[in-house]
């Protein structure tokens, strides 16, 4: 019986629930623990048995020395303290899929006690202790789906009899469904790092049983509890125990007792059912396996498994943000798997900037493998590939836009990433093509400028992107950006001088016919006319981009041959150095200087804004 909604709020606060977790690990060995028989999962049922596994009479088990080695590695990462003289111990129950009518395994003298893992939890770390690791032998499976007569009848595969497995029982220290999924994702973690599992759960290579009791608030005597077995999944456990708790709960506040017994969770109707009667130690007649010597883990010998023992997650992490300079969080991230902590620190070391490795690791590859439901190992881009693109982004040879682009290229192509480079398109850098580009975006965006030139400054990083957009992400940024820059200042000069051409150039009788016109191909910043139908062609420069291009100084020198092109060219600006008009004017273009103090005086009596930053006072 659960409680109602109207008392479950109140019902809850009144209990706290006590949780602890039995995990079985089935550890990597190619042969199973007591048998040489193979360990791989996915045989044709009842292929890989012999009579040892099989507890036919006469046969003696032998003990595997890597599945002893995989279990000293693990409780050694969960910093468990390593008994030099452990024992094995038959545990005596009857199954259909436990041929033996045993389990050898192990009982008060296991391999390793009194660990602990540290979660966090509510934003601070807590520590869970582990009361102990174990080697023991799986049993075999019943299969009760799949066949025409499985309505009737169960069927065996014994396959699994006698795989090896760490059995890992934490202390009754887990406050919550959601300390209980943290502990195992840290627990599963550690183990994936050590080698010692896959920790495949499709594979029941994980499983996990959860003992869970409820008691009145600040109570230290431990309720009844219930063990709900063989859940699948991490999310299938927070749910279990959630139900689990409020169902315990539901049963005390009715004035009933809790029954102590074997649960299971089925999790299409998110519900536990009472299985069988929840068995004591003493119900299993524990004692010592007579086949087997007692197991010798001398001090040597730990000593070589901790020589082997890598880097752990937590140690890992620390060491990432202080060697590479990431945040916690990319840390945190980027060691989720001991594979994806290497491939992240082989980039790391060969690029120039870690930090850059671990956003496009994160973002833009493990976006793109999730994306295709790829893993790590089958991506087209190596960790070269990934250092080698960093580096050109910080280099500023190829934009974000780019990148992303080229990344896009190697999965589509399935080819690494400086393959795909060497024939991608390059980075535009051509001066007179993003002066084209900036000029455009300047005159197709005149209320963006005319916000700038009243001093909006967040405004060019508007026009830049527009500008970017137009050049499909490939620009050279600091270049565009450079460029844009002037070209918003000549802007600010043109759009004075077309406003009042006599103070500048008295005499001419100059009529503003075009802005930012392309004539033939070629653009001009101002087009004036005069009475007798001569045309100037006006090119603005403001320093440091007093020079001009040899493919921009040949298209003016274009301006006066073209049909209805100019009578003259002229370079106007502020400080044009004296090579440079001589440069210009051998090619027939008239350099023409005007001072500063005079736009300025013409923008303020004519009341147009100028910005503080657009000219210079500094003669060249």
């Amino acid at each position: 019986m659960a409680t109602t909604p109207e008392t479950a709020v109140g019902a809850r606060a009144k209990y706290e629930p006590v949780i602890g977790l039995e995990v079985h690990v089935q550890l990597l060995t190619r042969s199973k623990i007591f048998c040489s028989c193979s360990a791989a999962f996915g045989a044709p049922p009842n292929s890989n048995v012999c009579p040892v596994c099989l507890g036919l009479p006469g046969s003696l088990p032998v003990l595997n020395r890597e599945a002893v080695e995989f279990a000293v590695r693990a409780a050694m990462a969960l910093n468990c303290e390593i008994r030099e003289t452990s024992i094995f111990a038959r545990k005596n129950y009857f199954y259909p899929d436990l041929p033996k009518g045993y389990q050898i395994s192990q009982y008060d003298k296991p391999l390793a006690e009194h660990g602990w893992i540290d979660i966090r939890t509510n934003g601070a770390s807590k520590r869970i202790g582990i009361t102990r690791l174990h080697l023991e032998e799986d049993a075999g499976k019943s299969l009760h789906e799949g066949f025409a007569d499985s309505a009737d009848k169960t069927y065996l595969d014994l396959n699994r009899c006698g795989v090896p497995l760490a059995e890992i029982v934490s202390e009754p220290e887990i406050a919550s469904p959601d300390e209980a999924h943290e502990y195992l994702t840290r627990l599963k973690e550690i183990i994936l790092f050590t080698g010692v599992s896959d920790c495949n759960m499709e594979e029941g290579s994980l499983r996990c049983d959860a003992n869970v009791s409820v008691r009145p608030r600040g109570q230290k005597e431990f309720g009844t509890k219930t063990e709900v077995k063989n859940v699948n999944s991490f999310r299938f456990i927070r749910q279990a125990l959630e139900y689990e708790i409020e169902r315990q709960i539901g049963v005390l506040e009715s004035g009933g007792k809790i029954v102590q017994e074997t649960r299971l969770y089925n999790p299409a109707e998110g519900k536990t059912y009472g299985m069988r009667s929840k068995e004591h130690a003493h119900d299993y007649r524990y004692f010592p396996e007579p086949d087997l010597l007692p197991l010798v883990v001398d001090a040597a010998w730990q000593a070589k498994i901790r020589q082997e023992l890598p880097e752990l997650p937590e140690a890992m992490r620390k060491r990432f943000v202080e060697q590479y300079g990431i945040t916690e969080y990319d840390a945190h991230v980027l060691t989720a798997t001991r594979a994806l902590a290497e491939q992240f620190e082989m980039a790391a070391k060969a690029a120039e900037n870690p930090k850059r490795v671990a956003n496009l690791v994160q973002g833009e590859l493990m976006g793109r493998l999730k994306a295709k439901g790829l893993e790590l190992e089958q991506s087209p881009i190596s960790m070269k590939g990934v250092a080698m693109s960093a580096d050109l982004v910080e280099s500023g040879t190829i934009t974000g836009k780019m990148l992303k682009d080229l990344y896009d290229l190697c999965f589509e192509r399935n080819q690494d990433f400086p393959e795909v480079y060497k024939t991608a398109p390059k980075k535009v850098e051509s001066v007179d093509l993003l002066t084209a580009t900036t000029t455009s975006t300047i005159s197709g965006n005149m209320p963006l400028f005319i916000d700038y030139r009243s001093g909006k400054d967040a405004v060019e990083n508007v026009l830049f992107g527009i500008a970017m957009k137009k050049l499909q992400g490939r620009a050279d940024i600091p270049k565009l950006r450079e460029v844009l820059k002037w070209r918003l200042k000549e802007k600010q000069i043109a759009e004075i001088i077309a406003s009042a051409p006599d103070e500048f150039f008295p005499g001419q009788q100059l009529k503003l016919i075009a802005r930012d016109q392309q004539i033939n191909s070629i653009d001009v910043d101002l087009l004036f006319e005069r009475t007798d139908g001569t045309r100037v062609a006006i090119e603005l420069k403001v320093p440091p981009d007093v020079n001009i291009g040899a493919e921009q100084l040949e298209q003016l020198t274009k301006l006066k041959s073209v049909p209805g092109g100019a009578t003259e060219v002229w370079l106007v600006g502020h400080q044009i150095p004296y090579f440079v008009r001589q440069r210009i004017e051998a090619k027939g273009i008239k350099c023409v200087q005007i001072e500063s103090q005079k736009i300025r005086e013409v923008a303020t009596k004519l009341n147009i804004p100028l910005r503080p930053d657009a000219i210079s006072d500094t003669t060249p």
